[in-house]
């Protein structure tokens, strides 16, 4: 499949700027840290599990041929827990001495019924509360740059089914691991696009936001299946994306356009596949909608006393 897929041609150096990817021991993620390390960017590598996170760092640095490789730095975030978000947030705010780049990468999929410590779906609570309070935590760094990005790693399934902001919990309905899963890429869209919604109407144009899909990959991503539907579902997945999906070399690609690429740098808000824009569900096309997942988000996070487009 690769050979089909959208690659990130951009040759463009990262020399002095600082990226943080969470998620980054495997997969994508992983990938994604490789590139930016080798173009020169100093890259926290945001990980629940450290000691896979420093075999994976050290993985990437024999790895990298070029002098001009940057610096990695392992640190430890749970994105299902808010308190360890922001236990990140604060020492990177005060350990960085910037930020230009935040992929949020990790993520959750089909895991059996649960909540976060917070009380929060699984899903919801992992792959959009916690990513949403980690970027508006970081956001009165990232405002400090002439140009810096933030980009959601979705996903096609975001667009499988609609987000209930009245049963984000499944309090009212029964719990399915696909539907919780698919609510949470869609949150991912729409938060990228209300968020850029809310830098333009405070005219703060100097950070652009990004959702995307990275295609049918071979990952760990699956390995909850056996759990959440039936035993042995986890390695069918496996297989068959290892026949028919894309490598996780190529599947990084428009995560790395969406953090790097030149061409992308003026845009904001839109979602892409393939290193090139396309267009998400109709629910996440409202404007509308997104203003009120915006408000749904900020409330349930509790930060109407914090401003995030404040001038640090």
């Amino acid at each position: 499949m690769d050979y089909l897929s959208g690659w990130c041609r951009s040759s463009r150096r990262l020399d002095g700027l600082t990226a943080v990817v969470t998620g980054c021991n495997t997969g994508i993620g992983k990938e994604t840290v490789a590139d930016l390390y080798k173009r020169g960017a100093r890259v926290i590598m945001a990980c629940r599990d450290v000691n896979k996170a420093n075999i994976a760092k050290d993985l990437i640095e024999h790895a990298a041929s070029t002098d001009k490789k940057g610096v990695l730095v392992v640190e430890k975030l749970d994105l299902s827990s808010l308190k360890s978000v922001r236990e990140f947030a604060d020492r990177i705010s005060a350990s960085e001495n910037r930020i230009d780049i935040l992929v949020n990468n990790a993520g959750v999929m089909m895991c059996l019924e649960g909540k976060t410590e917070d009380g929060h779906e699984t899903h919801i609570g992992t792959n959009h509360l916690g990513h949403a309070l980690l970027t508006l935590l970081l956001l009165p760094r990232l405002k400090e740059n002439d140009a810096s990005r933030i980009v959601f790693v979705s996903s096609y399934l975001h667009a499988k089914h609609l987000v209930d902001l009245e049963d984000m919990n499944f309090e009212k309905t029964r719990y399915d691991p696909y539907t919780a899963y698919c609510r949470s890429k869609a949150a991912n869209v729409l938060f990228s696009k209300a968020l850029a919604m809310e830098l333009k109407k405070r005219n703060i144009s100097n950070v652009t936001t990004y959702s995307l899909h990275p295609g049918v990959i071979s990952t760990e991503i699956g390995r909850h299946f056996s759990e959440s539907y039936m035993w042995g579902t986890s390695w069918l997945f496996a297989a068959i994306m290892r026949l028919f999906g894309k490598s996780v070399k190529c599947g990084a690609q428009t995560s790395i356009y969406c953090a790097v690429d030149e061409a992308c740098a003026a845009e904001s808000g839109l979602y892409y596949s393939e290193c090139a824009v396309t267009t998400p569900s109709k629910q996440c096309r409202d404007d509308e909608f997104a203003a009120k997942f915006w408000d749904w988000t900020i409330k349930t996070l509790d930060l109407h006393s914090y401003d995030p487009f404040r001038t640090k």
